[in-house]
């Protein structure tokens, strides 16, 4: 049994008994991984509290047991800061929106060293940028699926089609099934599929399209992702941006 040294995204915390807590990070070498830690009763210790706030980027130390639910830490270190995304409140928001999701969209992922690049780089870019990001939680999301397998075929985008959510794909004809979007909505939907972080202020939209197009993608996510359940941080989220 070796010691494995990964990158890591803090996803969510559990509280664990007196002292300790359940940490579940999205690892860059063995993907999903859960954690007991013992708090560090000081604040100069190893195992600090502020080193598992969700979407903290960090190094961790480990020995992997293939057959063990939980792992344990040996060290943990901050990897990079991510100031912007505790101190500024629309970031905080979108943040505790985008740790909700993550924790439950990548609940199964076990060796995907693309999605964990993916994820830490968007992290990374909605930090330090400073204005024209209300569309990022949407290009996120879309983005997202073509590491963990649906994402829809953008060549075979039908002009004034629906968006089939089962199938993942656009089409000329309402499906028989009644998971779909409409062709107006369907077409903000195709757009975003297009944009990425540094062209998605070109794509103008008013709040309640932009709520819209949250819960069309989060029911995506629902018919594509076991167990995918409603977000208790949506409302929230849905205040944010005029």
């Amino acid at each position: 049994m070796a010691m494995t040294r990964t990158l890591a995204v803090v996803l969510r915390t559990v509280k664990y008994g007196d002292g300790a807590i359940v940490a579940d990070l999205l690892t860059e070498c063995h993907g999903r991984v859960s954690f007991l830690v013992r708090l560090s009763a000081s604040s100069k210790g190893k195992m600090r509290r502020q080193l598992f706030m969700p979407l903290t980027i960090v190094e961790v130390d480990f020995d992997f047991r293939l057959k063990s639910s939980l792992q344990r830490v040996r060290d943990i270190r901050m990897a990079k800061p991510l100031p912007a995304l505790s101190m500024d409140p629309y970031k905080l928001s979108m943040a505790i929106f985008l740790a909700e999701f993550l924790t439950h969209a990548t609940r199964d992922e076990r060796d995907n060293k693309p999605l964990f690049q993916f994820v830490a780089y968007s992290l990374e870019w909605l930090d330090g940028v400073s204005t024209g990001f209300s569309n990022f939680h949407l290009v996120f999301m879309m983005r997202m699926s073509r590491f963990i397998g649906f994402f829809p075929n953008v060549e075979e985008v039908v002009e004034n089609g629906w968006f089939d959510l089962l199938n993942a794909c656009f089409t000329k004809d309402v499906p028989r099934h009644g998971h779909f979007v409409v062709p107006e909505e369907a077409s903000k939907i195709a757009l975003l599929l297009r944009l990425n972080y540094q062209t998605m202020h070109l794509c103008a939209m008013s709040r309640d399209e932009r709520n819209r197009c949250t819960e069309v993608i989060l029911e995506y996510y629902g018919l594509h992702v076991p167990g995918f359940p409603p977000l208790k941080s949506l409302p929230v989220l849905k205040e944010l941006f005029v």
